[in-house]
């Protein structure tokens, strides 16, 4: 509580002269009432739970040697990472979306490198373009769609899954454990997607291929070093498609 005490020290005062007085404040029941509200609060407080990433590692299953080179050719998908910068380093904006200028370069299967014509351009290149694009209209696009289409057996499976944990008929719990052992069943046509980074690709475009592989539900992928297979294939692709 706060005391007005006044100061009379004694002796002749001067007429007029104001009186002087000392105030004093005592803090405890100030700080009584901090603490008090610091433990109720404390007391009566959820706290937030941390909130992580599920990641769909790739599974452990073993594939012997003789199928080894069959699933090579059969399911695997490469995606060439490149980001299009100016001559200052800078990432670009792409014009239409608004959205930095990544592009992926991607095959199916083996890269196909033949020069047969010696003319210094790969005759059947399989080699192609797509962009992080999501979904538009409801619909897949760009390089999202390529994936899904790979694999959509297990995406139909998991569909499925999700109706049924909406309608509560599965508990959290349950809908992620049968769902990992639809990704990781061998029995599905599942691709193996290799993810290779380019010398100007950003962080950003390696997340997002990382991010789709969680949206498309595939659990065999790896990050890999860019080659010169897949150089030979980008430099033949800019060859033949200059950007304006």
């Amino acid at each position: 509580m706060a005391q007005i005490e006044q100061s009379d020290k004694g002796g002749k005062k001067k007429k007029g002269a104001q009186k002087k007085m000392q105030i004093h404040v005592d803090f405890t029941p100030m700080v009584d009432m901090n603490m008090l509200l610091i433990t109720f609060f404390m007391l009566c407080t959820t706290m937030i739970k941390s909130q992580t990433l599920q990641i769909s590692l790739p599974s452990n299953e073993k594939v012997e040697q003789e199928q080894q080179n069959k699933t090579k050719q059969s399911e695997a998908v490469t995606l060439i990472l490149d980001t299009e910068r100016d001559s200052e380093g800078n990432v670009k904006v792409d014009p239409d979306s608004g959205k930095p200028a990544h592009i992926i370069y991607y095959y199916e299967g083996k890269a196909e490198v033949a020069d047969e014509n010696h003319d210094g351009l790969i005759d059947n290149s399989n080699l192609k373009v797509e962009k992080f694009v999501g979904n538009e209209n409801g619909e897949v696009q760009g390089i999202r769609k390529i994936l899904h289409n790979r694999n959509k057996q297990v995406l139909e499976k998991i569909d499925v899954l999700k109706t049924q944990w909406k309608n509560k008929e599965l508990t959290d719990e349950e809908y992620q454990a049968k769902a990992k052992q639809i990704r990781n069943d061998s029995t599905l046509t599942r691709p193996v997607v290799i993810i290779k980074a380019g010398p100007n690709a950003s962080w950003e475009s390696l997340i997002s291929a990382l991010d789709e592989m969680q949206i498309n539900q595939i659990s065999r992928y790896q990050i890999d070093n860019i080659n010169g297979v897949d150089s030979a294939l980008i430099f033949d692709y800019q060859a033949k498609n200059p950007r304006k």
